[in-house]
């Protein structure tokens, strides 16, 4: 069952600049809806260290999961945040989480 705590401890997890496999977000409790709708295959980049996918300290080519930028999101919103909104102003990835987490805790 996916509820509020649930939710909750899952935002608390997300920092903006992981990818989670999806037999975790299964395991954690994401609802099945959210990783069909967010789980996207992601290619590691050559051009700087921000773009390459690691997976247990190895480089990875393919790797297909869920941006926890995105589930942040989509926590923020169940969680009735407008994120949108407490985002905006946010530079960086591992910023719009932290946002959406604090305005969360305002609720």
């Amino acid at each position: 069952m996916f509820d509020r705590l649930k939710a909750l401890m899952l935002l608390s997890e997300c920092n903006g600049r992981d990818i989670w496999p999806v037999e975790m977000c299964r395991e954690k409790g994401v609802p099945e809806s959210w990783i069909d709708e967010l789980a996207d295959a992601f290619e590691s980049g050559i051009e700087s260290p921000m773009s390459q996918i690691f997976l247990d300290d190895q480089m990875v080519n393919h790797f297909h999961g869920v941006q926890d930028l995105h589930l942040a999101f989509k926590l923020g919103e169940y969680l009735g945040v407008d994120t949108i909104q407490v985002t905006q102003m946010a530079i960086s990835r591992f910023a719009q989480v932290r946002a959406i987490q604090m305005a969360v805790e305002e609720l």
